[in-house]
């Protein structure tokens, strides 16, 4: 890609101080550039589809075969190139799931648009195709395609969790993180102000620790912190606990930089350390005499604070994250105080500030005390503690489990799964070849090819799974075929569940069988898949401005 800029623009009757590419010769470009693309990641895509392993700039090493996590770590300079890398981030976002697929359906949408357009079938026409395409598509997976959760049972939501995660690292443990991610979701239930559920992923903390087999992972209620209690002597439990979380440090005050206090008096300096010191006593009293039992701080407290503490039966935790800090305020309904200063320049502290837990005890977890905040008042929370041999492996768990824990989200919201295994997209193939038939315009050419290229997925599942895709390909548009044409009464309409199972090298119902996806991160893949082919389609000049020379120092060569 690096010789892209080098058109000469001097006989150009446009004068800019850089390069100009127009046409045919720019359209090319970027659809060569979204196919190096997804050519690096296709080989990832489905339950045995291969790693890959990035080396950054400074030799740190990330294997994976997460779409967005690859694209994120590759340095991509030409500006059609990442347009697609934010297309695979932006699914990651919404979804969680189906960020390869997302960047493969694009490029050969933008593939075949292109050829369209070689063809002399004007741009604007593909795009009114692509668009329409879309529509209907979407409308298809909607009507025909998607089930219904409440139908299927809490065996749907684990079969979806096992989808998302059969083709990453967790993949080969079966069913056990899979009902980890469903009950850790189910846990941290929510409602918003229009009574509909919600399951906040982030309410759902993942702590990894170094060590033993992945198979002794576990997931309990409550919010665990990767810190221990600030001292030995304090108790190890505490019940119906008042929570403070402080963001300033309990320690001896000092006087601030540049202030400077004269003294004719020897004892006088010695009121004023006994000042220093007392100034962090009273807040520290000002806290217990409200009530709280726990102290969760972000900065340091002193050792003679903390034995304040403890001999008030309370307990302290020093150097919390702030994103933990954040988290614990939110779920036991606690403010994250930066300061005990009141409106009147006192200090006090604020009852209404201040949050609640059933319970805050320490347990030991490997060879490391984590403090453990059980029955928050606000937010319930759950934990999963990964266990693995080493970061690499560790890091990679996290990111599958949190896809799994994206997907299951959006079924438990959307309440509708459909059917994975290529299933949906060679539905739809059959479905807009057909529609197509029913236009009398160009636009009809664009949409046989949109139907065409959402069949690159079940294709490249058979390629990566070492089978042969033109076979299992025709065989399953035969089933399609004659499921949509079936009455809904008709044991046949019951084809259109069938898709690829990729161990065996056959065709087999997918909803027996278990492999499900979440319906919104169909559309949602063919919606964002769709719009990015048509903002790179409908470019057809690329300037590129010179950077500003900067004048030479005469005295730079001295």
């Amino acid at each position: 890609m690096s010789g892209i800029f080098e058109t000469n623009n001097r006989d150009s009757a446009l004068a800019i101080g850089g390069t100009r590419i127009s046409g045919q010769e720019v359209r090319s470009q970027n659809v060569m550039a979204a196919l190096s693309i997804a050519n690096v990641i296709k080989t990832s895509l489905g339950p045995v589809g291969l790693d890959k392993m990035i080396v950054d700039d400074v030799g740190d090493v990330t294997i994976s075969n997460d779409g967005a996590t690859i694209l994120k770590l590759l340095e991509v300079d030409h500006p059609a190139g990442k347009i697609i890398v934010n297309l695979a981030q932006q699914q990651d976002t919404e979804v969680g799931d189906g960020t390869t697929s997302v960047v493969i359906i694009a490029a050969e949408l933008l593939r075949r648009g292109n050829e369209l357009i070689k063809g002399h079938i004007h741009p604007a026409t593909v795009i009114a195709g692509y668009r329409l395409a879309c529509k209907e598509a979407c409308k298809f997976i909607a009507d025909q395609m998607a089930l219904k959760v409440d139908k299927l049972g809490n065996e749907a939501l684990v079969n979806v969790a096992m989808t998302t995660i059969s083709s990453k690292i967790l993949g080969s443990y079966g069913t056990l993180f899979a009902e980890m991610a469903v009950d850790a979701l189910k846990a941290v239930k929510t409602t918003d102000f229009r009574g509909k559920p919600r399951y906040p992923v982030a309410a759902v903390n993942i702590l990894k620790v170094r060590g033993a087999s992945a198979r002794e992972s576990n997931y309990f209620t409550g919010y665990a912190l990767y810190r221990p209690l600030t001292s030995q002597a304090m108790k190890r439990s505490l019940k119906n606990s008042k929570i403070a979380v402080i963001d300033f440090d309990i320690t001896k005050t000092r006087l601030k930089m540049g202030v400077n206090v004269v003294i004719d008096n020897p004892e006088n300096l010695e009121a004023i350390r006994k000042r220093e010191a007392d100034i962090s006593a009273e807040r520290a009293r000002m806290l217990l005499d409200a009530g709280v039992t726990a102290v969760f701080s972000t900065r340091g407290i002193d050792d003679i604070y903390v034995k304040m503490f403890a001999e008030a039966g309370a307990v302290t935790v020093t150097r919390v994250p702030k994103e933990d800090a954040r988290r614990i305020a939110k779920g036991t309904g606690a403010s994250l105080l930066t300061t005990l200063a009141n409106l009147d320049g006192d200090e006090s502290v604020d009852p209404t500030t201040l949050g609640s837990a059933e319970l805050v005890e320490q347990v030991r977890l490997a060879d490391d005390d984590v403090v453990v905040i059980r029955g928050a008042s606000e937010q319930r929370a759950s934990t999963v503690i990964l266990r693995g041999a080493n970061d690499y492996m560790l890091e990679e768990m996290e990111r599958s489990f949190h896809d799994s824990l994206c997907a299951v989200k959006r079924v438990l919201e959307s309440g509708a799964c459909v059917p994975g295994g290529g299933a949906v997209e060679t539905a739809l193939d059959i479905y807009l070849e057909s529609f197509a038939t029913t236009l009398g315009s160009r636009e009809q050419l664009a949409i046989v090819e949109f139907a065409n290229a959402l069949l690159s997925i079940p294709k490249q599942l058979s390629v990566n799974a070492a089978k042969d895709s033109i076979e299992l390909i025709s065989k399953l548009r035969a089933y399609h075929a004659a499921a949509q044409k079936a009455s809904a009464d008709s044991p046949r309409s019951q084809l259109k569940n069938y898709g690829l199972d990729l161990h065996n090298g056959k065709l087999c119902d997918n909803v027996k069988a278990g492999v499900l996806e979440p319906a919104m991160s169909k559309i949602k893949m063919l919606k964002s898949a769709t719009e990015a082919a048509i903002n790179i389609l409908r470019i057809d000049d690329m300037i590129k401005l010179l950077p500003e020379q900067q004048p030479e120092d005469p005295h730079a060569h001295m």
